[in-house]
């Protein structure tokens, strides 16, 4: 009997994890009815985690209005969760200062702010949380957690002493952060930031660069966020006495990462440690006859510590063999085969508007896997008649 291990992350603004994996196996059951679909949706701790780890968990979802990364009241939320993990709260980046709540026309990472992230964490602190987790990823911010950090009581200030404003780029002003006013209760939890370890702070590989274009910078703005991220480092150097610049994980969410670390002394920790270790991931691989894994977008930053990348690292380490599935396919895609994936494909046959697509996605994947299935029975059939 044939057996697929169907292991996705979620499409950014468009598909949870579970949804992913539910409209692979059906692709697959079109093809192979009687097959053995073991189906592992992943979170990497951004859009849609704290959802799913309430429900995994028999926990609850706690909605909060806070502070949104333009500067408008969102409706947000985090997890409380349940089973062995009764006590601790999952803090979602993305469900405050994710780039799904910056509008198209105003996403500029330079002044967006992650503040609500900062009213997340205090709303977490007021259920009497013993442990926090933060989620990394899928941000539309990149001020370096300042924002959060004012929320909890921290001030940054110029050389004037007043405060810098809101976003990434007033930060290229910051000369002292003064944590006199930061929260008491966050000395009597364990904070933990699930990160991306491959994402750092500042330097030609930092946050700024790699990421700002994405979240909507010009070349430069990239230049202003630079700038700005370097000097937040310096400061977080200063305060702390760790040199966050390079530091893995400091640049996750925009620098989220190096500010909660570097002022509350939280923890960094790989997302894949986090979150993936209790799935049992490894286990089901060795079971599975092929692999399929997806994400949103195959394209350069899918090598840099993407679901797709570990799965099939994790894969290839037992000799399984990856097909990974998107929305998208975009430039430098072709390094994910260094990764161990053996062949990626996009979901979509021809041009179609964004809306559209997103509407029809889960038919788009299950078309998708299908088609890919039988190409991969017409050269097994080849093979058994050579």
């Amino acid at each position: 009997m044939f057996r697929f291990l169907v292991a996705p992350t979620g499409f950014k603004e468009c598909l949870d994890a579970e949804a992913v994996a539910a409209g692979i196996r059906t692709g697959i059951r079109r093809v192979v009815p009687a097959a053995i679909v073991d189906t592992v949706p992943l979170i990497d701790g951004g859009e849609g985690s704290a959802r799913m780890l309430a429900k995994s968990t028999g926990g609850e979802l706690v909605p909060v209005t806070v502070t949104g990364p333009v500067g408008d009241p969102v409706e947000s939320h985090f997890a409380l969760l349940g089973g062995t993990e009764r006590g601790t709260a999952f803090v979602e980046v993305a469900a405050a200062a994710g780039l799904s709540l910056v509008p198209r026309g105003k996403r500029d990472p330079g002044r967006t702010s992650s503040r609500g992230v900062g009213e997340l964490i205090a709303a977490a602190l007021d259920t009497g949380a013993e442990k926090i987790v933060v989620g990394c990823g899928d941000s539309g911010i990149c001020d370096g957690g300042a924002g959060a950090l004012q929320a909890l009581g921290v001030r940054v200030l110029d050389d004037s002493g007043h405060d810098v404003g809101p976003g990434g780029v007033p930060l290229r002003q910051a000369r002292l952060i003064d944590a006199d006013g930061l929260d008491p209760r966050l000395s009597e939890v364990d904070m933990v930031v699930a990160v991306n370890p491959k994402n750092v702070l500042s330097g030609p590989k930092g946050v700024a660069h790699v990421y700002g274009p994405q979240k909507g910078a010009s070349p430069a703005q990239v230049a202003r966020l630079a700038a700005a991220m370097h000097r937040w480092g310096l400061l977080l150097r200063r305060h702390s006495g760790t040199d966050f610049a390079e530091l893995p994980g400091g640049g996750a969410s925009g620098g989220v990462g190096a500010g909660l670390a570097g002022v509350l002394g939280a923890r960094l920790a790989s997302r894949f440690d986090v979150f993936i270790e209790s799935t049992d991931l490894d286990l089901r691989l060795r079971a599975a006859d092929l692999v399929l894994t997806a994400e949103g977008a195959i394209d350069a930053s899918t090598a840099l510590g993407k679901i797709p990348s570990e799965v099939a690292r994790r894969a290839k380490r037992q000799g399984k063999p990856v097909i990974a599935l998107c929305g998208t396919i975009g430039p430098g895609a072709e390094s994910s085969y260094d990764t161990g994936i053996d062949a990626y494909t996009g979901i979509l046959t021809g041009p179609v508007a964004l809306a559209d697509a997103i509407e029809s996605a889960p038919e788009l994947l299950a078309d998708a896997t299908a088609r890919t299935l039988r190409m991969l029975l017409v050269g097994r059939t080849l093979r058994a008649a050579a």
